[in-house]
């Protein structure tokens, strides 16, 4: 069973890291997103979860208006070949998320560490980040670097890359 929001927000608890939560309508999209400005300092993202030829899974973490080169992206990740989208049975069965509540957070529901996660370097620029807390009718404010903590406390530690293409 995955974890809920609840378990999640107990866990960060346990690790001594302090988050807050504002809830909202249903966002499946960054331009859904977008109409939050203002409510939510920090720096917005999104998340790409992706699969490489030889099954190999990926989070990609980057600024919502980051651009990307999918094509060869995998040069930078180090994916065995073009990676494509891992579908959203996969997404829920590995990450324990549904579409549109794609997150970090996922991390906790990945015991048996099978995705890499990828921070990109200019998302890190920001202080604090946006994510959904496994649901996508909140989004939750956490600073860089216990985004970092917790990743690393689920088995996750980041791989912090220059993903996105310069504006």
């Amino acid at each position: 069973m995955p974890a809920t929001p609840d378990d999640l927000f107990a866990f960060l608890d346990k690790l001594g890291i302090a988050v807050t939560t504002l809830e909202h309508p249903p966002l499946y999209t960054v331009e859904d997103s977008k109409a939050l400005r203002g409510q939510i300092e920090g720096g917005h993202t999104k998340n790409l979860f992706l699969k490489d030829r030889k099954g190999s899974l990926f989070l990609v973490v980057l600024e919502e208006d980051a651009t990307v080169d999918l094509k060869r992206i995998h040069e930078i990740i180090g994916g065995q070949g073009k990676v494509s989208f891992g579908s959203a049975d996969l997404l829920t069965e590995v990450w324990g998320v549904l579409p549109g509540a794609v997150t970090p957070f996922g991390a906790i529901n990945d015991r048996d560490g099978r995705v890499t996660v990828v921070l990109d370097e200019a998302l890190l620029e920001n202080a604090r980040l946006n994510h959904h807390p496994l649901v996508n009718t909140s989004t939750t404010t956490i600073a860089r670097e216990d985004l970092v903590a917790f990743l690393k406390a689920t088995g996750h530690e980041p791989r912090i890359l220059a993903v996105s293409n310069p504006a």
